[in-house]
């Protein structure tokens, strides 16, 4: 009987599916972690269940499409790819669990999970267990201070606070307004970097306001934001705290730009906000904006990973697929020149790493376990329900893929 995909499967039968996934994958590839033809066991820990399911499911798909182009490929170093998964239901503890329970299987690495704080959470783990980790949340504390085997893949959320005050600079935006959720280590980390970042760029932070991921009504934020002389009104949040946001400033009267971060470049954003999100300004990772790039080896690898995608779930790939593909296209890099599946030996390939991903071009090093830099990230203008790049983010964009050249 074929096991279906785990956000497919009834509620009640969803837990027995995820924990008997790796098992039928292992029986379907065959072999053992002792014999040189087993299968190459990646581990993967992302939510399918709990506040950032949505999220999760996007890294799932796209993960696993990664791993079955390669093994169609013929996979690894003559081995097939198998993805070890669990579920870490949105819990930073749930991630520890989960890390815990398959960190003995013989893997040879881990990607995962989305949610920062999770992914904070079996940071340490990793490393002290010595098993090369690709993250798939973007808080920047990760990799500050470096950890040798801890590696993050979507760009830092440092990177999106630098990449809208580049965009600030240029629109001569010189004051604005923001509001950041104290619980997350994303938004937490984005909003000290904007702090940090804005004088460089000559911007103020006239009002500066903080929530927690609970929050249903943003009514005493857009007060501060009316009252003050602010030009823009930047927000750091995740999950449905975009989606309120958005939806409650449209119905505000305010007329001053919303801005919102990569968390919203996705379909579970649009889908919910509607009409809201028409002329919302959302940064996003290259990959989701890859259309309007042109022709080249960032475009080519977009539409690798989009087209099959497209094809398969009936929609473009979010911003968080694009993190998942991108996560095991570079560590089936790292193990294909390390030419082997020592822990070790990929770590040291990571930290050598050049590649093209659909998030844009990594360059590892020994001292940047981030790879990104923010020219990689875009500036969209939300248009009859679409990403469009602004004109700037157009030929900044533009300028950047033709230096890959």
């Amino acid at each position: 009987m074929k096991i279906p995909p785990p956000w497919q499967a009834p509620m009640n039968k969803l837990l027995p599916v995820i924990a008997g996934l790796s098992v039928t994958l292992a029986a379907a590839c065959g072999g053992s972690s002792s014999d040189s033809k087993a299968p190459i066991k990646i581990g993967l820990i992302v939510s399918l269940t709990g506040n950032y399911a949505a999220l999760g499911s996007e890294d799932y798909k796209a993960v696993e499409l990664a791993v079955d182009q390669q093994n169609a490929a013929g996979g690894l170093l003559g081995r097939k790819i198998q993805i070890v998964f669990r579920d870490d239901r949105t819990q930073p503890d749930q991630a520890v669990l989960a890390f815990n329970d398959i960190k003995g299987q013989g893997l040879t690495a881990v990607i995962g999970p989305v949610f920062s704080n999770a992914a904070l959470a079996v940071e340490p783990l990793a490393q002290r267990n010595q098993i090369p980790y690709q993250s798939l949340a973007p808080a920047t504390e990760q990799v500050t201070p470096i950890k040798p085997y801890v590696f993050v893949t979507p760009a830092l959320s440092s990177m999106y606070a630098e990449r809208y005050l580049q965009y600030l600079k240029a629109r001569a935006i010189t004051k604005i307004a923001t509001a950041y959720d104290a619980k997350s280590g994303y938004a937490v980390a984005g909003h000290a970097a904007l702090t940090r970042l804005a004088g460089e760029y000559g911007v103020q932070i006239i009002q500066d306001d903080s929530f927690e991921t609970t929050t249903t009504d943003f009514t005493p934020i857009f007060t501060h934001v009316r009252s003050s002389t602010a030009q823009a009104f930047l927000f750091w949040g995740t999950g449905a705290p975009g989606v309120i946001v958005t939806k409650q400033y449209a119905a505000s009267g305010l007329k001053v730009p919303l801005l919102l971060t990569g968390s919203q470049a996705s379909k579970l954003w649009l889908g919910p906000v509607g009409a809201a999100a028409e002329g919302v300004t959302v940064e996003s990772a290259i990959g989701v904006v890859g259309d309007y790039l042109p022709d080249g080896p960032q475009k080519q690898i977009i539409s690798r990973m989009a087209t099959p995608y497209q094809q398969k779930y009936g929609y473009a790939p979010p911003q968080f697929a694009q993190d998942g593909y991108s996560a095991a296209l570079l560590l089936f890099q790292a193990i294909r020149t390390a030419a082997s599946t020592d822990h070790a030996k990929i770590r040291k390939a990571m930290e050598s790493m050049r590649l093209i991903t659909p998030n844009g071009l990594f360059t590892y090093s020994p001292a940047d376990h981030s790879g990104l830099n923010p020219a990689y990230i875009s500036v969209n203008t939300v248009t009859k329900g679409s990403f469009v790049p602004t004109d700037w983010a157009k030929a900044q964009l533009t300028q950047t893929v033709a230096q890959e050249r």
